[in-house]
């Protein structure tokens, strides 16, 4: 096998400075009785560096810490609930937490859509920004709406990964089988003539190794933890 490439983006279409947003959220109210235990799920590989798993473990360590008689039990791959259950499940009281990309909801919740825009997130000190701002504050109110309370907003870089040509320019997108990140990036890549598939990232693996996809556009994270990077010729980063 050749050498496997790495290219900076050299067009907008690259998406470089937008970031993946996923939510951390638990179904309230919660009561404070003794030796509760709650249920936390989410998609990515736990135990091995991906600060999404991270996120959900800090979580669940410092609720053991507290000593108030709460348990936070995380269920990382998906071995709980599929990816696209885990909303349902959390709106619905079935689960407890959950850490999720907000695409995964925009089918239910049409709003959510708006933080994986292309373009929108110039930078993470951007990110920081928007996390604050009224924007946010009116999407938890609406994600309230669905008895889902916020707890933190994970902003992540995102790119493209191809087994074959380099994705950086919209040319390189025509004829392409992709998987993208939120329905404004498949808008994005069918308009430029890209064939859209659909499927949640840790799916992504198996539909180029299967030679579903030919490309792939999510978050940096998920280039590694999911091993992409062992199916791809050329990844695209964000930078």
């Amino acid at each position: 096998m050749s050498q496997k490439k790495t290219y900076r983006p050299r067009w907008a279409f690259a998406v470089a400075v937008t970031m993946c947003a996923m939510a951390t959220a638990m179904i309230y109210p919660m009561s404070a009785q003794a030796q509760m235990r709650l249920d936390a799920s989410h998609q990515w590989p736990g135990g091995q560096g991906d600060v999404r798993d991270e996120m959900v473990q800090i979580i669940a360590n410092r609720a053991e810490e507290a000593d108030v008689g709460l348990q936070v039990r995380v269920y990382p791959g998906a071995s709980l609930y599929q990816p696209r259950e885990q909303w349902p499940a959390l709106s619905r009281g079935r689960l407890a937490l959950t850490a999720l990309p907000l695409a995964y909801v925009g089918g239910r919740v049409p709003e959510v859509n708006l933080t994986l825009m292309p373009g929108l997130v110039r930078n993470h000190d951007h990110a920081q920004r928007i996390n604050e701002s009224p924007f946010m504050e009116r999407l938890e109110e609406i994600m309230a709406e669905h008895n889902v309370k916020v707890l933190a907003h994970t902003w992540l870089a995102g790119g493209f990964g191809s087994t074959e040509k380099c994705i950086v320019h919209p040319d390189d997108a025509d004829g392409i089988n992709i998987r993208a990140a939120g329905a404004a990036f498949e808008e994005m890549l069918a308009e430029a003539g890209a064939s859209i598939a659909s499927m949640p990232s840790s799916d992504i693996y198996t539909g180029l190794q299967t030679g579903v996809l030919d490309s792939a556009n999510t978050s940096s994270a998920s280039f590694v933890s999911f091993r992409l990077y062992e199916q791809l010729e050329c990844v695209t980063p964000p930078g």
